[in-house]
């Protein structure tokens, strides 16, 4: 796996001083009523748990709330696909952070084949208009793609399976991420080309460096909702670890292939 280009010494300092900032803007959140969400996707093993894990790691347990769903119900899969993540909204005054959300249906249930050509391109169609919504209803939304090689996906799934403190993260859709590599990146391109908008904008994490990445999130996350003694704002986020999509980020080299 990747070494980090930031030692443990400065990356605990930084990720400190990053965390009370967080706790200030919890604050914010809190005295004003607000309402943040925050979506993760990325491939499996891109370090989804370590960000969300480094982010939550101080704030009031009663304001945030983490959000990973598992396989639906029968009730939830004859429902408007929707339907399951509505209840996990954040109300007035809670950050949620989910792990995977609806984009599931555009990427591991595209891939896998566990919903149909129609349902895929209903979802499609219908998830900005569904993201407009919850904009207009007051819900701040930051949505993060994890990218990481495929070198270093092989290398974290190897140490998965070997060290028995992540066997938990263990699924058998773990056993198919290599093989079907082409694929999810096919599935990855066709979404943010296709829910990349205006409103609700991908951010792209380039996540080889976990440390990196978790600051820069980090970083970036607090510069979305202006809040009171905010010294993160003079802090630049490094573009080259999180950046906007754009289509042209498929063809020039800042995604992987």
């Amino acid at each position: 796996m990747n070494v980090s280009s930031l030692s443990q010494k400065e990356y605990k300092s930084t990720l400190r001083d990053l965390q009370i900032q967080l706790v200030k803007l919890q604050n914010h959140i809190i005295q004003n009523n607000l309402r943040l969400l925050v979506i993760f996707e990325g491939r499996d093993s891109a370090g989804k748990d370590g960000i969300i894990k480094r982010i939550t790691e101080h704030l009031s347990p009663r304001d945030t709330r983490v959000v990973a769903l598992g396989k639906p119900s029968d009730r939830e899969a004859n429902s408007w696909y929707f339907q399951r993540y509505v209840s996990h909204l954040p109300s007035a005054q809670e950050m949620v952070l989910m792990n995977r959300s609806w984009y599931n249906r555009a990427g591991v249930e595209r891939v896998m084949g566990f919903c149909s050509e129609a349902e895929y391109q209903h979802f499609m169609q219908m998830v900005i208009q569904f993201e407009r919504m919850l904009i207009e209803s007051g819900i701040h939304i930051v949505k993060y793609y994890l990218d990481i090689s495929k070198k270093e996906q092989i290398a974290r799934l190897e140490d998965r399976r070997t060290n028995p403190l992540k066997q938990w993260k263990i699924s058998p859709i773990d056993e198919v991420a290599i093989a079907k590599w082409n694929d999810y990146s096919q599935a990855r391109n066709e979404m943010l080309n296709r829910s990349h908008s205006d409103t609700t904008p991908w951010h792209v994490v380039s996540a080889d460096d976990k440390k990196q990445a978790r600051i820069n999130v980090i970083r970036h996350l607090l510069s979305v909702i202006d809040y009171q003694n905010n010294l993160n704002k003079h802090n630049d986020v490094d573009q080259n670890v999180v950046f906007q999509f754009t289509p042209q980020n498929l063809h020039n080299g800042k995604i992987s292939n």
